[in-house]
């Protein structure tokens, strides 16, 4: 609450009198004061100071952990105790062999409980009889303890020549017994307060060597376990501490301890690997559920615990990587360093990075169709680029490229690529969509070739496909472009080469950000031989990138963090090395930037004679006949007049589609380069054409300078 405060203030009379000057007092309220807390919450505020600093809560946890040291100290001692005097471990034993189907091993442990039962069956027998036998021997100990005594004080009795000798040996016992009371009843305070004391530390000291408390109560050295090897008995009390109630019983029904669900621990790259052969009544997805709990009982993080799924069934397989080894870079990738390296794409393998376990990751692209979905900075672009990269270094191989992002990821295959599209606009979907048409019909000539025809292998990118498949706008008949029905050029197109390219080498390459149904149809999706993903938002994409078999085989790519694991890709493929019985690979792939990236396209282009990579531009432009045909003669010295009227096609399919040689022809009559002969077919030259051109600029300035 707060007060109002006022003061007098002396203040002239408003009218005042010629013979008189009053005074009158004006109360006036002063600046209002500041508002004064209240005692209580003055003290809350101390309080939660208190309680929150970082002693009192280290204080806690101290007093917390010595505590249950203590208990849970009881608890061991107590249970081993237990064990010693009954049978319940041969019975634990017993159990554990019949679960693992060990029926020798149950007979030979059901024979040592029987002969465990018979010796104490007789040792309490001997129980009964041991008070008579006890008694009988304690009055012949003390009959003859006093004679040998007696006969020692004779003889001391005749050797001093005193009679009373005879009787010191056995005063002297007396007293010696009466001192020992006396030293009992001095003592015996503080050994019922000292012996408690003692057993309670006891009990601690086994609980401490046994870390007996929970992971929030122990020292922040222990509880960060940074570094710790990865052994059994870590990870069956991981797997006891999952939260798995038939888990956590039939570890604590084990002779063992668990140990016997374990295989061999292998290092694996940069962690180690282990199968864990789950109980009865313990199903696998109930441990991968609890990827998280399990890396925090490992003491690890959640992206250093992979769980996959093996062939043998009630198995699953963790890989536990070393404590902060999947952050540091994996190094360059062989394309870079090794500059004879070149490529087959038949039988070679594109060096694309390194699996977990730290081995070389290889994929084979031979006739399989490629999809690469991810979120966005992920890296898709630069694990793409890098299967391409390498594929130009077999100089047989065909590009047929489109950049939907525009921002100049792929300048480099410029003089590699047969047509090169970038640009995110309507237009450039467009014009990526006929080439990819342009595709089609090059296969189905393929196809209606003569049977044992080889062909080129021809490969049709296009980076950022989600905007074509996302792309509203209609052709002149009202078939869109887009979209994921029947009547969407686009998507006919890809799934027409998904189903027949691969036997003729076409083959369908694409990237894409965070896949739904509607930026990446189902069809496109499974028509993938193979499917890779970067850091995705939600399982469901990851089911959408990968397929329901990877995903319910271990494949996470929806747990990668995105930033941190970028390049790290999940890929589901048989092109590449995957262990017996896992259906995905996790490979964290090199990284070749752009300047790398320029160096290898050009050691692929001295492989080859020349290629003309034709850059679409926006249809509606007026088009210069003469400089596209300069254009996409290229560095040859003539082309057939069939291929130049092919390039123009592809070029502006809307000005040049259907140009014959009548119209080539037109454009060249009178210029000096009109096609002619050569071994008996018509072709173009390159110099001609480029000397008529500069002939006619020349014209053109001279024209404009009169």
């Amino acid at each position: 609450m707060t007060e109002n405060v006022v003061r007098l203030v002396k203040t002239p009379p408003t009218d005042p009198q010629p013979d008189a000057t009053p005074t009158v007092l004006t109360v006036v309220p002063d600046a209002p004061a500041a508002p004064l807390v209240p005692l209580w919450v003055r003290s809350g505020r101390a309080v939660k100071t208190v309680v929150t600093h970082e002693g009192t809560k280290s204080a806690v946890r101290a007093v917390a952990r010595h505590s249950l040291y203590t208990f849970n100290g009881g608890r061991i001692v107590a249970r081993r105790t237990w064990d010693g005097k009954t049978g319940s471990r041969y019975e634990r034993m017993i159990r554990t062999a019949e679960a693992a189907g060990n029926l020798e091993a149950a007979e030979e442990w059901e024979e040592r409980l029987t002969r465990f039962r018979q010796a104490r069956h007789h040792r309490r027998m001997d129980l009964l009889h041991s008070p008579v036998e006890a008694a009988k021997g304690l009055a012949v100990g003390t009959g003859v303890s006093i004679g040998v005594l007696v006969a020692l004080g004779v003889i001391m009795a005749i050797n001093n020549h005193d009679v009373t000798d005879v009787i010191t040996p056995l005063a002297a016992t007396i007293e010696f017994i009466a001192l020992l009371i006396r030293i009992v009843q001095v003592t015996w305070g503080t050994a019922v307060i000292v012996g408690p004391l003692l057993a309670l530390f006891a009990l601690w000291a086994v609980g401490s060597k046994q870390q007996a408390a929970p992971q929030w109560a122990l020292p922040a050295n222990v509880r960060s376990g940074e570094g710790e090897p990865v052994t059994p008995s870590i990870v069956v009390k991981a797997l006891r501490d999952l939260g798995v109630p038939a888990l956590r019983n039939a570890i604590k029904d084990m002779g063992d301890a668990g140990a016997s669900m374990l295989g061999p621990i292998r290092i694996a790259g940069c962690g180690v690997e282990v199968d864990v052969t789950l109980p009865s009544g313990v199903s696998t997805n109930e441990v991968q559920g609890k990827r998280r709990k399990l890396a925090e009982n490992l003491t690890r993080h959640e992206h250093e615990v992979f769980i996959t799924i093996p062939q043998a069934a009630r198995t699953v397989r963790l890989w536990v990587a070393d404590s902060g080894a999947l952050d540091e870079p994996i190094g360059p990738s062989p394309l870079v360093t090794d500059e004879t390296m070149t490529a087959d794409y038949a039988k070679g393998r594109a060096p694309w990075g390194q699996d977990l376990r730290g081995d070389a990751a290889a994929l084979s692209v031979y006739q399989r169709h490629l999809l690469i979905t991810g979120l966005s900075n992920q890296g898709k672009t630069v694990a793409l680029r890098s299967l391409a990269l390498w594929l130009a270094l077999d100089k047989s191989v065909q590009f047929l490229m489109g950049d939907l992002k525009g921002v100049g990821d792929w300048n480099m295959f410029t003089g590699l690529a047969t047509v090169l599209i970038q640009g995110p606009t309507d237009d450039h979907v467009i014009q990526v969509t006929e080439m990819v048409e342009g595709a089609v019909d090059e296969m189905n000539r393929r196809i209606q070739a003569p049977p044992g025809t080889v062909f080129p292998p021809l490969i049709v990118l296009v980076d950022e496909a989600q905007v074509a498949f996302m792309c509203p706008v209609k052709d002149d008949e009202g078939r869109p472009y887009g979209g994921s029905k029947a009547t969407s050029r686009y998507f006919m197109a890809v799934r027409k080469i998904h189903n027949q390219g691969r036997a003729v080498n076409v083959l369908m390459w694409q990237g894409t950000q965070d896949p739904t149904d509607q930026n990446l149809p189902k069809l496109v999706r499974e028509g993938a031989h193979t499917r890779a993903s970067l850091a995705l938002g939600t399982e469901s994409q990851a089911r959408m990138a990968l397929g329901d078999k990877a995903v319910d085989g271990g494949a996470a790519p929806n747990l990668l963090r995105p930033g941190l694991d970028r390049g790290t890709l999940v890929v589901a493929s048989d092109g590449i090395a995957i262990p017996a019985g896992q259906a995905s690979i996790t490979v964290r792939t090199h990284y070749i930037d752009d300047d790398a990236a320029v160096v290898i396209t050009d050691r692929a282009k001295a492989m080859r004679d020349g290629v003309t990579t034709l850059r679409v531009v926006d249809n509606g432009e007026e088009r210069d006949a003469l400089a596209d045909v300069a254009a996409v003669l290229g560095d040859a010295p003539r082309v057939l007049t069939q291929e130049v009227l092919k390039r123009l096609a592809a070029l502006d399919a809307d000005t040049y589609g259907g140009w014959s040689f009548i119209d080539l022809k037109r454009v060249l009559d009178g210029t000096g380069a009109e096609p002619y002969k050569s071994d008996g077919r018509m072709v173009v030259g390159t110099e001609r054409v480029a000397r008529a051109l500069t002939n006619r600029d020349g014209e053109g300035s001279a024209s404009a300078a009169e």
